[in-house]
């Protein structure tokens, strides 16, 4: 039986209306968000705008007349807990749309205050209020859709902090969303169970995949490094050296078939968006180290509207490069997302195109077709119906989802910048430049010696190098704990080693023009000098024999005049010998070069 309705003054009736208006339009408006267009720039930012602005106005009203809301209306933590969840939400998907760090802290700041003041806690008992608006107070009792909430507020939390490396936040919350599950379960017996036990799995696989090198303190605690770009580690530029292009747009694509995700992230893609981020600017002067849950941060205070890209400084380029997230794209979808970052291309801006994915190898071994015949990666495994095409064989149909070079060739009217973690990387490595515009192509190697064959669903490791070459080179050396000061005296090698090889780029005389229009920007130089870092690496390591270990590039960088370069032999060997693992690499005389 419904409970009777409170008795209000025209006031109290008065900032309820206003309270229920408010209400639904941020509803509408947040669920509107779903039909606006993944890609391109200005068709959402006024969307964004107006939904923010209601929920600055929704916010402050229901701070400002919370007694008349708790006592007229019955307002629930729970309904607190849902305002304050879907601004959360919208700071970390305004970060999805710009890119910009400093969001993730403010979605953050909204599901850390939510937690600590416990608005959820009574989810699993407290009766629901549902609002006919204008209407009459209705009551319905116990129902599980607050639990799901509640649920879907803890796998949300845990993606901004697993962006953010709070990781010791990330675990007492998994704690937390396994006791919730638990709960959630044994109340309602849910048809959604086994999905949520899923994304429990996901998780844990996840946080214990990305845990590859365990860098300790000196009471063996673990240590949680960032690894965005940060003025410590930025490499230098020889002042005077011109900036041609600067990276403005980033696509990032994630499928392989047997590597851990979460959340429509792949490990890859996860150590790909940071890399080619900076550092949040709060966390500047703490950068290194993990400080979560961030102390004595006042949350809920009035909310700044984001204001639009590019908007900032007038015309002022953004901090970080704008990027899109593809998780196992099929054609159609990467082939639009293509050619909204064609298009948004600024003048002097360059794109990225990041692939990590299982190769499609091709039918002939011997073509001149190089654009299709030898393959390419497959970004997506979707069958589009089982129908064969009539008068066709299946075996003559090619994969509708490969990524094919020649797929790439009209994007090439720009500067490209192309990275490919496959095992067919080699079908891109004779791209055509047929437009003269600035293009290189960087290329995992093909293979990885046996025993570590059984590592794929820890990401792939062409991808850790650019992430973090220190713990690639651990990986690689089957260095599982480091401490933090041997950590940090190989750190010191590593930047040396960046140092050299960025005077070697600038002095290189065959170094095919495209790298020195790419090597102004922070970005593509960092992974420029990383690949560089891998290639010594790998060509150094006694495991990894042969020219299918190796990374390759196209147009080739010179052997003598940077791959092959003795300073940088000696930086790798020594780093070797600081970590005890000399007699894992090779002499610089025993190694034959494969350019």
């Amino acid at each position: 039986m419904a409970d009777e309705v409170p008795t209000m003054d025209e006031n109290e009736r008065k900032v309820v209306n206003e309270f229920c208006h408010l209400l639904e339009k941020s509803k509408q408006l947040f669920n509107g968000l779903r039909d606006l267009p993944q890609y391109g720039h200005k068709q959402w930012q006024s969307y964004f705008g107006r939904t923010f602005d209601v929920y600055t106005k929704l916010w402050k009203f229901q701070q400002q007349h919370r007694q008349i809301l708790d006592s007229k209306y019955g307002l629930k933590r729970w309904q607190i807990g849902e305002i304050a969840s879907k601004i959360g939400q919208l700071y970390y998907h305004y970060y999805l749309r710009t890119s910009e760090t400093n969001y993730l802290n403010e979605s953050f700041s909204f599901y850390s205050a939510i937690r600590m003041r416990a608005y959820y806690s009574k989810a699993t008992k407290e009766e629901s209020t549902l609002h006919d608006i204008g209407k009459s107070l209705v009551i319905s009792h116990d129902r599980p859709d607050l639990m799901v909430k509640k649920l879907r507020y803890y796998a949300r939390f845990i993606v901004v902090c697993l962006l953010l490396k709070k990781m010791k936040l990330v675990r007492d919350l998994v704690r937390e969303l396994a006791k919730q599950i638990d709960d959630y379960t044994s109340a309602y017996e849910p048809d959604d169970q086994l999905e949520w036990t899923l994304v429990l799995g996901e998780i844990k696989a996840f946080i214990e995949a990305d845990n590859i090198i365990n860098v300790v303190d000196v009471d063996s605690s673990t240590i949680v490094l960032s690894h965005r770009l940060t003025p410590l580690n930025t490499p230098p530029l020889d002042k005077g050296a011109p900036t041609y292009l600067t990276l403005q747009e980033i696509l990032i694509v994630g499928n392989c078939h047997e590597q851990v995700k979460f959340s429509e992230l792949t490990l890859d893609m996860f150590r790909m968006l940071q890399t080619l981020e900076r550092e949040p600017q709060e966390d500047l002067t703490n950068q290194i180290y993990d400080a979560s849950p961030a102390p004595g941060r006042q949350p809920f205070m009035p909310m700044p509207r984001p204001r639009a890209v590019g908007e900032e400084n007038g015309d002022r380029r953004r901090e970080n490069p704008h990027k899109y997230l593809l998780y196992k794209p099929t054609y159609g979808q990467l082939n639009t997302f293509l050619a909204s970052a064609f298009k948004e291309l600024p003048p002097n801006g360059a794109s990225l195109l990041y692939i990590s994915a299982d190769g499609c190898h091709g039918n002939a071994k011997h073509t001149d077709d190089a654009a299709y015949d030898l393959g390419g990666v497959i970004t997506n495994s979707r069958r589009e119906g089982d129908a064969p095409i009539k008068g066709k064989r299946p075996g003559l149909l090619k994969e509708m989802h490969c990524l094919h070079p020649g797929d790439l060739y009209p994007y090439t009217r720009k500067p490209l910048f192309l990275i490919i973690d496959s095992d067919n990387s080699s079908a891109f490595q004779n791209f055509p430049n047929l437009f003269g515009q600035p293009m290189v192509c960087l290329l995992s190697p093909e293979q990885v010696p046996t025993t570590m064959q059984d590592q794929h669903q820890k990401g792939n490791l062409f991808t850790l190098f650019m992430h973090s070459p220190l713990m690639a080179l651990c990986h690689v050396c089957n260095i599982i704990d480091i401490p933090i000061t041997l950590w940090d005296k190989c750190q010191t090698q590593i930047d040396k080693f960046m140092s050299e090889s960025s005077k070697l780029f600038v002095r290189a005389r065959k170094l095919d023009h495209s790298y020195m229009q790419f090597f102004g920007d922070d970005f593509l130089r960092l992974i420029l000098l990383r690949f560089v870092f891998c290639y010594i690496v790998l060509i150094l390591h006694r495991g990894f024999k042969g020219p299918s270990y190796y990374p390759m590039s196209h147009p080739p960088l010179p052997t003598d005049e940077i791959l092959e370069h003795p300073a940088l032999y000696k930086i790798v060997l020594d780093l070797a010998s600081i970590l005890e693992v000399r007699g894992l690499f090779a002499e610089p005389g025993e190694v034959d070069i494969v350019a």
